[in-house]
């Protein structure tokens, strides 16, 4: 539930990056990071493995200017792509105001992708939630490798509900943005 304090006029805003392992969370967070002007960002912690995939989260406050008359800050997460990193990934996902879920679009990553939307769906359950309750949009990544399924694939196994998604390649920053902004503007209408 993002934080208004009426008194500092100031919004803070939780988005979630879900996914399975290797998806392209983390690479969507760096995007954005490197592209940010050095005044509208806070620092980036990140906590990895010697293999370099995220074992806690990733965190980047990100100040987006007003928002009726209220100073709106973004603090991006990423969860855990791993599966054992379970009770870490509910943590993370507590009080999300949006989540982007980020499926790696190579067609033997198909059923780990179907795994980590059933267990962001599980997690959101913990809370009393469900996916529809809470702004969100899926990210295609990796729409450059070889063997990839097909959006339309993609979309009958992990969009039933037709949210918003958007076809990406987080290395080179394609549709990076464009997700961050969908999500945004869902979760500033809740408002």
């Amino acid at each position: 539930m993002a934080l208004i304090n009426y008194a500092t006029k100031e919004i803070n805003v939780k988005i979630v990056y879900y996914g399975p392992g290797l998806g392209g969370k983390t690479t969507n967070l760096r995007w954005i990071y490197g592209k940010l002007d050095q005044s509208a960002k806070g620092k980036m912690i990140t906590l990895a493995t010697e293999m370099d995939r995220t074992l806690f989260f990733d965190f980047l406050p990100v100040d987006l200017g007003t928002v009726r008359g209220f100073q709106t800050r973004f603090h991006l997460y990423t969860v855990p792509g791993q599966v054992f990193y379970n009770a870490s990934r509910r943590i993370i996902l507590r009080g999300a105001d949006g989540i982007i879920f980020v499926a790696d679009s190579q067609r033997e990553r198909r059923e780990d992708n179907a795994d980590s939307l059933a267990n962001l769906k599980e997690n959101l359950a913990t809370f009393n939630l469900k996916l529809t309750d809470s702004p969100y949009v899926i990210q295609y990544n990796k729409r450059d490798l070889p063997n990839l399924m097909t959006v339309s694939e993609m979309e009958a196994f992990l969009n039933p509900n037709q949210v918003p998604y958007f076809e990406a390649v987080a290395t080179q920053g394609i549709g990076v943005f464009e997700t961050l902004k969908q999500v945004a503007k869902m979760v500033i209408r809740k408002f």
